[in-house]
This record gives structure tokens, C-alpha cells and sequence, in this order.
């Protein structure tokens, strides 16, 4: 009897953490598609992601198309995520190498040139010894508004928010400065 009792505990403990993990991924992906502007763009937009990266042979493959890498740098992990910019809020993927953090907007935004249209995508890059502070926050007035302010040692801020996975987001950006900041 107690042998059964220990083995219903265990499948009731695996059960709750299940249940909380599929109630942040709910809660993240209704954040994720909240934050754009349009509901049915950002759907559309991680549907057209999705596509891409099977279409080029992964993130590692987009990660090193996007942006100058030498050989021996990996490609640790990549979030879907929004950049905040004062043109408002940009969908992209945010990357985290063994060298540096780059994000990168799913499609070209577009600006002016004189009286020209031109259209670019967005960018950032930071290579991890420029990496100060990695500051998690929630929104004071909805707790599902969630942010993470990356600041460079020069003071430059970067604010992403509507993580897919927001708590390994926060988890692989602190590691990445604490083992920039073990190894300096």
C-alpha cells in the first residue's frame, strides 16, 4: 500500500508540473500574439517562421545566414520574441551564442530615404563581452506582461518582451552573463 501511495504522489507531482507548464506555454503564446499590433499578423508571422526555419535547416542554419560567425562559435538557443523600439513593438527571433546575442526581425521593415522607400530587416547585435545586466521584470499592472531588459556596458538598453518561452529566455541570458562575466 505504501508503495502505491509513494507512486500516486510521483504521478500526482508530475501531473501539477505538467499542468503549470502547459499553462505558462497557453499563457506565453497569448501574450506572443497580443503584443502585435494585429493579432492575425503575429499568427501568421510565427506560421511563416515555422516554415522557414524547416524550409533553411534550422535556427543554427538562419542564425549563421543573418549574421557573421567564426567556426567554433554555437549556437546555444533562439526565442521567438519581440524587440520594443519607438516605431512599437518588432517580431523577431532573439539568438544566444557562445559569442554574442543577435536578434533579428521576421520580415523587412521599411524606412525612408529622401523620398525613397527602402526596407531592411532589424537587427542587434551584442557581442557577450559587452553584456552588463540582464534584468527580468513583470508589468505592475498585468503580471502576464512580461520583459527582458538586456543593457550593454556602454548603457544601451535593449527591451524584448511576448516571449514563446519566457523562463528559458531569462535562464539561457543569465547563464550567458554569468559565464561572460566567470570568464573576464
Amino acid at each position: 500500500m505504501h508503495t502505491v501511495k509513494d507512486a500516486l504522489g510521483r504521478w500526482g507531482r508530475r501531473v501539477e508540473e505538467a499542468t503549470r507548464k502547459a499553462e505558462d506555454l497557453a499563457e506565453n503564446t497569448w501574450q506572443h500574439l497580443k503584443t502585435s499590433p494585429s493579432l492575425a499578423e503575429a499568427a501568421m508571422g510565427r506560421i511563416a517562421q515555422g516554415t522557414k526555419v524547416l524550409a533553411e535547416g534550422g535556427y543554427e542554419k538562419i542564425f549563421r545566414q543573418t549574421f557573421a560567425t567564426v567556426p567554433e562559435e554555437q549556437l546555444g538557443n533562439s526565442f521567438a520574441c519581440y524587440l520594443s523600439t519607438s516605431a512599437g513593438p518588432v517580431m523577431g527571433v532573439l539568438y544566444v551564442s557562445s559569442a554574442k546575442l543577435a536578434y533579428c526581425s521576421d520580415s523587412p521593415l521599411s524606412f525612408q530615404i529622401g523620398t525613397q522607400t527602402e526596407w531592411s530587416y532589424y537587427k542587434v547585435v551584442m557581442p557577450l563581452h559587452q553584456l552588463k545586466a540582464v534584468n527580468p521584470s513583470t508589468s505592475r499592472l498585468n503580471s502576464a506582461e512580461k520583459y527582458i531588459q538586456v543593457v550593454s556596458i556602454d548603457g544601451h538598453e535593449f527591451w524584448f518582451m511576448g516571449f514563446l518561452n519566457y523562463e528559458g529566455a531569462v535562464t539561457c541570458l543569465k547563464e550567458a552573463l554569468q559565464l561572460h562575466s566567470s570568464q573576464s
